[in-house]
């Protein structure tokens, strides 16, 4: 039987590739995304025209939704083998330009949203005595960087996640795994996502040209770093892919895939 695979944030980016390129490895894949009737529906579609590809409504800032969804996938297919934790969004902008709701609603997806799946699917995978949760981190994962600092923090905890839950899950044979991309020519990163940004002006502009300077500069060195490189976001599918494949127990914690 091949093993079910629950990835999350499907519609766009490393979720889209990882989906497709599971589904074409063999494995059932159940792709959530939001939105599946509404803004990605073409991208639902798309996906639910291919082989071993079902497309689930999942809103990982919501309660309700998530455990909706790991309750149908549960009921359909009875076992849960493997979660990636994709779904995130980013946001740049000075810390003190940031408002404690938008640094909320940042925490909300990439933090709380991560904890949600955790916690729908974990009952699932103690009783089979048996998993593997994937979590998308950062390459910066080991630092910070200026202007995106709550993106970072974010993605901090999700590695603390992570570490932590490698040790209390292994009594049952559940494994996580953090992979840590650089920067790739995904919507995340090309604009055409929104993210969750500074959402306060009046304190930006206190902080003069030089930051806007400083910015700009940060970010032609990691866009000129993506084209130097040629980086392919489908290094990240395919590395995914082969995390998959391999043994229980063998797995690294942590992975990094920059170029």
């Amino acid at each position: 039987m091949a093993q079910t695979i629950v990835i999350t944030g499907t519609s766009t980016g490393f979720g889209k590739l990882t989906a497709t390129t599971l589904a074409q490895a063999g494995y059932t894949v159940i792709a959530g995304m939001r939105g599946v009737n509404g803004k990605n529906a073409a991208a639902a579609a798309e996906l639910g025209k291919l082989d071993n590809i079902e497309v689930v409504e999942m809103d990982i800032s919501d309660d309700n939704s998530v455990r909706d969804a790991f309750d149908s996938i549960r009921k359909k297919h009875g076992r849960i083998d493997v979660l990636i934790n994709n779904a995130a969004v980013s946001g740049f902008g000075l810390l003190e330009a940031y408002s404690t709701d938008q640094f909320r609603r940042m925490f909300e997806v990439n933090v709380y949203g991560v904890l949600r799946t955790y916690q729908a699917v974990l009952p699932i995978m103690r009783e089979q005595r048996h998993g593997l949760i994937i979590n998308i981190t950062s390459g910066a994962s080991g630092h910070t960087l200026p202007f995106m600092v709550p993106y970072f923090a974010s993605k901090f905890v999700v590695e603390s996640i992570t570490e932590g839950a490698q040790a209390e899950l292994a009594d049952f044979n559940i494994e996580n795994v953090s992979i840590q991309p650089g920067v790739y020519p995904t919507e995340m990163n090309n604009g055409s996502k929104a993210g969750v940004n500074a959402d306060r002006p009046d304190i930006a502009e206190l902080y003069g040209s030089q930051a806007q300077e400083r910015f700009n500069a940060l970010g032609a060195a990691l866009f000129g770093k993506m084209a130097k490189f040629e980086m392919n976001p489908q290094t990240i599918a395919d590395g995914i892919l082969q995390l998959v494949k391999m043994q229980p127990g063998t797995r690294p914690s942590v992975t990094r895939w920059t170029q």
